[in-house]
């Protein structure tokens, strides 16, 4: 059933129109020991004080960032405590937890955002055909790190051999962490680290269908995460949930909403291995 009413449809990007860097955290897990879902635990438990989070809105650059993360994933102390308390939430048994960990936040950082540097070529094409109608506003609402680009230089220390292009390189970030290609598929862009909100913070979706024009009863929000998605909900919106290789599921619903083909036709790998 179509919902007529919908005049803007919101995308996340990493883990929605992107790939997941939540693949890169299992397999960093994976070959550490780490028990599954350990590190994400400790990133969203730490709540809107978190290096993560500040990252996300703009308040720390790069370098700060990199001490900072690797720092707080290595508290096993907290860790361990919000890691047995998942464990109850979700009913399951838990696993010998680390006694220590040293987890260096740039190297994990890189590989999550060289994972996440990989179109969904299903959601590309369902949103290229969203905008050819001409119909629907189509945003963006990510929580993102651009603001942190025109930093980098400043933060590299003075007795180290990297330049801005290496690290660029390193992030796979060599067109920025945001590159035009990526803007360029959206109506309107919201970018955390420039707004300075984040996801799932209310304000922030707000803000988008202010910039838009329109209530947040007239969208559709499409997330990878659960407490988006909720946050999304309170507010009114329509939401659908994008679960890690799921897109086709996901687009399946958006178009019975929308009235629109957006499969059809489309038939790429799970991946494709272009790049940003």
């Amino acid at each position: 059933m179509t919902s007529a009413h919908l005049k803007a449809v919101i995308f996340d990007v990493g883990g929605v129109v992107l790939r997941s860097p939540l693949i890169a955290i299992a397999a960093y897990e994976r070959e550490h020991g780490i028990p599954e879902n350990y590190i994400n635990c400790s990133i969203t438990r730490r709540g809107s004080s978190g290096s993560w989070q500040k990252f996300e809105r703009g308040e720390i650059s790069l370098y700060p960032f990199y001490e900072a993360f690797g720092r707080e994933l290595s508290d096993t102390k907290s860790g361990n405590v919000w890691y047995r308390e998942y464990c109850a939430r979700k009913g399951i048994d838990c696993p010998k937890l680390p006694e220590k960990l040293n987890i260096n936040g740039r190297e994990l950082f890189g590989r999550m955002m060289r994972e996440g540097g990989t179109f969904d070529e299903r959601m590309v094409e369902a949103i290229r055909r969203i905008r050819a109608v001409g119909r629907w506003r189509v945003i963006a609402l990510t929580n993102n790190f651009s603001k942190t680009n025109d930093a980098i230089a400043n933060d590299i220390p003075p007795d180290s051999q990297m330049t801005v292009e290496s690290e660029l390189a390193f992030l796979g970030w060599e067109q920025g962490p945001t590159p035009p290609k990526l803007r360029e598929l959206f109506d309107d862009f919201c970018d955390s680290s420039t707004l300075g909100m984040r996801k799932p913070e209310p304000e922030f979706y707000i803000l988008a269908c202010r910039r838009n024009g329109i209530q947040p009863s007239e969208a559709v929000f499409l997330d990878d995460l659960g407490m988006n998605l909720k946050a999304a909900q309170k507010l009114g919106m329509e939401t659908i949930h994008v679960p890690i290789g799921g897109s086709l599921q996901s687009l399946q619903i958006l178009e019975k909403k929308l009235g629109l083909d957006l499969t059809s036709g489309v038939d790429p790998s799970e991946w494709t291995p272009s790049k940003l």
